[in-house]
């Protein structure tokens, strides 16, 4: 199984971005996720890049094949553009970029004043979109009238050799389903098996598969929870919640029913290669075939020199 590192563009501002995309290359990790949000979960967090900036800036400081987990191609940006900024991401990587999509929250998509759609409807947007994209990628004007967008005229001069890969993230029936008829591959962060086997049983297939974790280094797993608390309380919050609340403060007010101590069932907190070892592992026992785990708090050369120590070589 392939181990990466997840850059949280909610949490570390651009250069610090760019410092741990070094860092977790020079620790052997073998990959990059990088969110995509308009804002942050919370105001604790405190940032939130213009994604494709950043990774533009990725190719110049690292050789890491790059996924976005997730973009929202539907509300906030029309598809077409983001058919454009995929695929320059594609050129200045060199053809090691993913395109990692999914229907979004309320959080970012809001913000132009658009309605935010039920789940059925953002699923067909998602479709539709992806059709587009691709459409555009194929190097020619693209006139497109659809039920969700209108492309009028328009091509993608700047393109790689090879389009990217579309992979889908889902986490309920309806959007691993829709992943597995129209993506290259899948996207998840929790090591549920019965998510993996749906996908690979409804058209997946062999494709890839990517799972995600949260991890909180610090000299204990009681510090490594107090700053998960601190910076990732809406870890704790259940069900759809983070699909349809429209704020950081929002998120702020239904996250004051999470507890700390609940930081430890989401997160791997503390020092502990085991600890992460038995993450790790079930992931791949869950079917997955990348993973992706991030850090939160400032210790996150602590991470990578773990890994570099002590987990990545009883991996390989």
């Amino acid at each position: 199984m392939r181990i990466g590192y997840a850059l949280s563009s909610e949490e570390y501002g651009p250069a610090e971005l760019l410092a741990q995309a070094r860092a977790a290359e020079q620790a052997g990790f073998q990959a990059l996720w990088i969110s995509d949000h308009y804002h942050p979960w919370n105001d604790a967090q405190g940032q939130s890049a213009f994604v494709w900036s950043t990774i533009g800036a990725l190719s110049q400081v690292c050789s890491l094949p790059v996924t976005t987990a997730v973009t929202c191609p539907t509300v906030r940006i029309h598809p077409a553009l983001i058919a454009q900024a995929a695929a320059t991401s594609a050129v200045l990587h060199s053809g090691r970029f993913v395109l990692g999509l999914g229907s979004g929250e309320a959080l970012n998509e809001h913000i132009l004043g658009d309605p935010w759609p039920q789940l059925d409807v953002r699923l067909e947007m998602l479709e539709e979109a992806v059709e587009v994209i691709r459409e555009l990628w194929r190097g020619r004007f693209v006139n497109h009238y659809g039920e969700h967008y209108i492309v009028q005229h328009a091509r993608v001069y700047t393109l790689p050799d090879t389009p990217p890969p579309v992979y889908v993230s889902g986490f309920g029936p309806k959007s691993i389903d829709l992943a597995a008829r129209i993506g290259d591959g899948y996207i998840c962060t929790m090591p549920d098996a019965e998510m993996v086997r749906r996908f690979r049983d409804n058209g997946g297939g062999d494709k890839p598969c990517q799972g995600g974790f949260k991890a909180a280094y610090a000299d204990s797993e009681d510090e490594g929870a107090r700053l998960a608390y601190e910076k990732w309380p809406n870890a704790g919050l259940p069900g759809e919640l983070s699909q349809v609340l429209p704020s950081p403060r929002h998120f702020e007010q239904a996250t004051q029913l999470v507890q700390p101590e609940m930081m430890k069932q989401s997160f791997v907190c503390g020092n502990s290669a085991d600890a992460h070892l038995e993450m790790i592992d079930k992931y791949a026992k869950a079917g997955f075939d990348e993973l992706y785990l991030a850090n939160t708090g400032p210790h996150w050369q602590g991470l990578f020199d773990l890994y570099q120590r002590e987990v990545l070589p009883q991996l390989r």
